[in-house]
């Protein structure tokens, strides 16, 4: 499959949205993995089932760590999809005013040919930030096709910020990503990012985050 990483066009809006949303809620499910399947989690399932069971009753057995369940799953669920509707209603609803209307800003998408037509298939974007007398890139809505992955495509779109950067006459570039995505951060690790720390602080409730059991990882390069 070729692919071809070009600057965003206002033509691309629809499929860049509809991409955008169905990339960050795929993280729903692994969220909702990694905190039901936490040791503190899973003690407390088995807790609310036996307790269940020593009322006598089978049906609360199933019912108390089902409620619980379903509810950190609501958590997670929240999480993304409040992120998705809050990006769909700020930055990504004017994409050329927010990522293409300065020099040190950037959006780009990958296009590939999918079933005989072109097919935007991932997107990446950075702005520039300054920082002291120092400017540096923040690299943000990385989103690639589900078909499309385990393609180098990631690598691809991220050495095209950090190419940017360097032209650019930036220090570092820096960005955000979640614990729950493992696969990212093992790639901005081979790609030279190193973890500056890790906090809690996103667009959700912190009681919302505190159930998800989300860690935000902020990573840098150096350049």
């Amino acid at each position: 499959m070729q692919l071809v990483v070009r600057q965003y066009r206002p033509s691309d809006k629809d499929t860049v949205l509809s991409l955008f949303s169905i990339g960050i809620q795929e993280h729903i499910g692994p969220c909702f993995r990694n905190a039901a399947t936490s040791p503190l989690y899973l003690a407390i399932t088995l807790s609310l089932l036996i307790t269940g069971y020593l009322v006598g009753s089978v049906f609360a057995a199933v019912l108390l760590p089902a409620a619980w369940l379903g509810l950190v799953y609501h958590c997670c669920r929240e999480l993304y999809a409040g992120y998705v509707k809050e990006r769909l209603r700020t930055d990504m609803q004017d994409i050329v005013g927010n990522y293409l209307s300065r020099p040190d800003d950037c959006f780009w998408v990958a296009e590939a040919e999918v079933e005989g037509r072109a097919q935007v298939v991932g997107m990446v974007a950075v702005m520039g930030k300054q920082s002291g007398d120092q400017k540096h890139g923040e690299m943000f809505r990385m989103i690639i096709s589900q078909q499309c992955r385990r393609m180098g495509l990631g690598y691809r779109l991220t050495q095209t910020v950090i190419d940017f950067c360097k032209d650019n006459g930036f220090s570092k570039v820096v960005l955000e990503t979640s614990s729950t995505q493992t696969a990212a951060v093992a790639l901005y690790y081979k790609l030279g990012f190193s973890l500056a720390y890790t906090h809690q602080e996103t667009h959700a409730p912190p009681w919302l985050v505190f159930l998800t059991r989300v860690t935000i990882l902020k990573m840098e390069k150096d350049l």
